[in-house]
Order: C-alpha cells, then structure tokens, then sequence
C-alpha cells in the first residue's frame, strides 16, 4: 500500500507530507482547492509525463517521493531484482521535476529510468476516473483480467509455455527445411567438390611441409650439379690421373738410375696423386649423400601445385581444404537424411502444436465460463449505481487456428447502455459517468484479484447523488477490505464510509497561494460533510444529517 506520499514545490503545493493507511481514505475540499494537483504529483512519482510547468512558480525544481509498504513476493520486488535495485525494505519512489523541463529518477535511492518507474508504478498503484486510460479501460489488458478473475493464471502459463514450444519446434523445422532445400541446390557441386576433396586428401600442415621440401630438393639440385661436374673431371674421361699414374711409374723407373736427380718429383707426383685419388674419394661420397632425385621433386612440386589450385578455387587457405571437405559431406548427409530428418521434425511440429491446442482449448473453455461469472457479478452491481438498464458483457472470439502466447481468445469488455441500443467497448460507448461507474463494478467484482494494491478514484461519484453515490460509497468500503482505496470525491455519502478523511485547502494571500491537507478528527468530519451536503452556508440540519451519515456508516462497519 502507498504509505506516504511527500511533495515539494509542485504547482501550488509548497511543501507536504501526508501519511496514509489501509482501508478507505478520501479527500475532499472546496473545488480549485488542489486535488487534481495532489493526484498529479502521485501520478509524476509512479512514472507519468513530467512537465516544466508542474514545478512551483518561483521555484528551480519539484519534488515527489512515494514511499510503498508492499509484501516480499509481490510483482513490483521482482522488477526491483531483475533490474538490480536494492530491496530491504520500503519501495521508495522519488521524481525530481526541474524548471528547465530536465526530469531525474530515483527507485529505492538508485538512480533509475522513467520507464522502469512506471512499470513499478503500474503494479503498485491503479487510477481509476472517468477519462484515465491506464485501468480496466484498456482493452490489451482484459484478457488478463478474465484470467485473475477466473483465477486460472496457471493455465494461461501454461498455455504460453505450451506456445513456446511449439513455435521452438516450428522455427527448428523451418531452419532444417532451409538447409535441406540450399543442400539440394547445390547437391551437384557439392558432390564433384566433395569427390575432388577426397581424392586430393589434403592434411593439415601439408602445404609447408611440402614447400620446405620443395625449396630443400632445389638448393640440393644445384650443389648435386657441381658435385658431378667435379667427378667429371676427376673420374670422367679427360681425368688426368691415368696419364699422372703413367707419368709417375716412368719417372720412379728414371729416378733410379740417376740418384738424387728425380726424387723430389717423384715424391710431389706421388704426393700429388695420393690428395687427387682422396679428392676423388671424397666427391663420390658427396654425390652419393645428396642422391639427388628429380622424380621426387616433381612429384613434390605436383601436389604442392594441386593443393594450392584447390584452395583458390574455393577461395580458402590450404590448411582449410580439409574441413571445407567435411563440411561439404555433412552438408551432403544433411541433404541425403533430410527427408528422414524433416518428417521427424515435422513431426515434432505437430505433436507441440496438439499439445499447445489442447492446453489453449482447455483455457477457451475456461475463459468462457469465467465470462459468464463475471458479467452476471458486474451486473449485480450496476442497479444500485443507476445503471440498471445498462448490460455489461464480456465479448470473446475464439479462433482454433490463431495461435498466440495468449491463446485462442480475443477478449474485451462491452456495454449497452440502455436496451435496444447496439452495444460497444466499454471505453467508446459509456459515458464519463458512466464508464466511472462501470469500472468501480469491475473492481468490487474483481476484488484483490489481479488488483495492485492500492487504488485511487477520481471523482468516480461526478453528477450522481442520493442512492446512487452511497452504493459507490458502499462498494468503496468493501474494496478497502481487501486493498488500499484512495478516493477523491464530492460526494458526503461517500466521504462518510472513510477510514481516514483528509480535508485539501488553499491558505495564503493575493501574493501567495499554497495548497494543504490534513487529516481531520470526527468534529471536523462531521462540519466538512455539512458542507458538502449544503454549500456555502452550513446549517444545522446539514450538521445533523452529516452526523447521521457517520453514525449509519459507523454501525454499518461494524
């Protein structure tokens, strides 16, 4: 329930703070004293448009804060806890309205936005009057209250979890049929590609190992041709060595028969011949360790070339190609069980959609039940609020085929206003008198159900007198057992059944205005109602009817 309610420089309000409490509290006062101004502050701090014009005249900025004392598992704690507000205690609500048009936002302290303010604000506190849009009014939210009325929230969860499902297994099978179909499309390359890829074999790291042994086999290609230029030479044909052998055997015989003449020489040559043979030696080893193969290379160069064709073909790096090719085949196994694959799914679909129309069915059926109820509880009501020619009704269209999150059911509230008039939307049919009677007949027949709890009335009792404002006056009352009423009114018969009565006034002078409130004991009470059952000029019979009124309401509450 709103606990308290404070507002700084608000158009004529300068400063206040009002207390409130559970059950019924009206507030009343002469007209131009200020009440709209009070509703219009309370509508800033639960998330209504601000407006420069709202902040005092002189003033730099308005204030308002609402300060909420509502149980741990109500709706407006999760929004607190989803949007990471502090919550151990109190909801605080507080708008801070600058001159200059700016607007700042504070839940529970925190700096917040406007829109998570109203949406706390809208599970705290309901405003009913005869031109609000954001009550029963609202045809998007009818539905929802035919579900808490019915009380079957449950199902119409379960309903959504159910369409949930089904549209998960619609949107699985859609995404397959999508596959399947481009698979088919490209089934032909797919399948060449897929052949190519296999054949090829590409691994990973296949491309470097290849070019490094390409470039390796190379620099050997070059070295082995030296090589065997330099056992041409030596071993080949044109070898000097033969003719230095020769040449060295003819002189050792020489050197023999002069002495000392050719020893030199031959000693030379011998060496000579010992540095050629290991040099020849050491050139056949080297040409042996290099083994030089061009087969090799060009197998090598093949498939280094072939592996990089490939890779420009489908515009990839070369280590890719292989997971290209396994793609392609899961592609291909997509396309070659897709049909298996999609009746399974397809299926899938139809088991879901069964369910969810089941469930949906179940919910219609409900729904239509709880329609009856709560027209015949709302007619109930309308005689004793001079509406006894009006017909309320719950206008539902169900359609198997229109699967929502919500179900199969449109729903919006009707009224014929008098017999033999075509009926319409509550909101386009009934009158500003009306429609506020109309609402208050929804609320008592809707109780805490689907209720925020706390809820205010604006003027409801406008141009009804006599029977009529004491029947709302009456079923103000049996609300506030049940949740927080705020009802700003001008009527006696109503301001008599309060809990609390709060009188709204204009004190000051030419100069300056102020508007305040105060909650007034039973003698005060009782001058007030006076006033509001004569006027002006307060006479006794008016005093002794007020008290007449408060001592009725009095021993009707207990």
């Amino acid at each position: 329930m709103l606990s308290r309610l404070s507002i700084r420089d608000i158009v004529l309000i300068e400063r206040l703070d009002i207390d409130f409490t559970p059950g019924l509290s009206v507030l009343t006062g002469e007209t131009g004293a200020g009440k709209s101004i009070l509703l219009d502050a309370l509508s800033l701090a639960l998330g209504a448009r601000g407006d420069a014009s709202l902040v005092r005249h002189g003033a730099t900025q308005g204030q308002v804060s609402a300060v909420f004392d509502v149980p741990r598992n109500h709706p407006a704690r999760t929004l607190l806890a989803d949007n990471a507000i502090d919550d151990d205690g109190d909801i605080i609500l507080k708008r801070i309205q600058t001159a200059d048009g700016r607007t700042r936002v504070f839940v529970n302290d925190q700096p917040s936005s406007v829109t998570l303010m109203r949406d706390i604000g809208r599970a705290l506190v309901e405003i009913h009057g005869q031109h609000d849009e954001r009550a029963l009014v609202d045809a998007g939210a009818h539905r929802d209250v035919l579900d808490s009325f019915g009380g079957h929230v449950g199902e119409a969860k379960a309903t959504a979890d159910a369409w949930k499902i089904w549209r998960g297994a619609e949107q699985e099978l859609s995404r397959h049929r999508a596959r399947v179909d481009a698979a088919a499309r490209e089934a032909e390359y797919l399948r060449a590609s897929v052949t190519e890829l296999t054949k090829l074999d590409p691994q990973p790291g296949e491309e470097s190992e290849l070019a490094e042994l390409r470039a390796a086999m190379m620099r050997v290609e070059k070295i082995a041709s030296e090589i065997q230029d330099a056992q041409d030479v030596l071993s080949g044909s044109s070898s000097p060595l033969p003719q230095l052998a020769s040449l060295l055997r003819r002189l050792q015989r020489k050197a023999a028969e002069v002495p000392g003449l050719l020893d030199d020489v031959v000693k030379s040559l011998d060496e000579a011949m010992i540095s050629l043979d290991a040099a020849q030696s050491g050139v056949d080893a080297a040409l042996r360790t290099t083994e030089y193969d061009p087969q090799r290379l060009e197998k090598a160069e093949e498939r280094l070339f072939a592996l990089r064709a490939a890779a420009r073909k489908h515009n990839i790096a070369v280590d890719d190609l292989a997971k290209l090719r396994d793609t392609m085949v899961a592609d291909l196994a997509d396309l070659d069980a897709g049909e298996e694959r999609l009746q399974t799914l397809e299926q899938q679909a139809r088991s879901t959609r069964d369910t969810y129309d089941r469930i949906a069915a179940s919910l219609s059926e409900l729904r239509k039940t709880a329609a009856e109820s709560l027209r015949k509880t709302v007619m109930a009501e309308l005689p004793e609020l001079k509406l006894e020619r009006a017909e309320f009704l719950v206008e539902m269209s169900s359609e198997a085929d229109n699967r929502m999150l919500e179900g199969i059911d449109q729903v919006e509230f009707w009224v014929r206003t008098n017999p033999g008039t075509r009926p319409g939307p509550m909101m386009k049919v009934a009158s500003g008198g009306e429609l506020s009677r109309f609402l208050l007949a929804l609320k008592v027949a809707l109780a805490d159900r689907g209720s925020a709890p706390t809820l205010v009335f604006d003027e409801i009792d406008t141009g009804v007198g006599g029977a009529v404002a004491d029947a709302i006056g009456q079923r103000l009352a049996r609300l506030s057992s049940r949740v927080q009423v705020l009802s700003v009114t001008h009527a006696p018969q109503v301001a008599a059944r309060a809990a609390t009565h709060f009188l709204i006034s204009k004190k000051g002078n030419t100069d300056k205005v102020a508007t305040g409130i105060h909650e007034m004991d039973r003698p005060a009470r009782q001058e007030e109602i006076a006033r509001m059952l004569s006027g002006a000029t307060i006479t006794e019979e008016a005093r002794a009817a007020a008290e007449r009124l408060l001592r009725e309401n009095v021993a009707a509450a207990s």
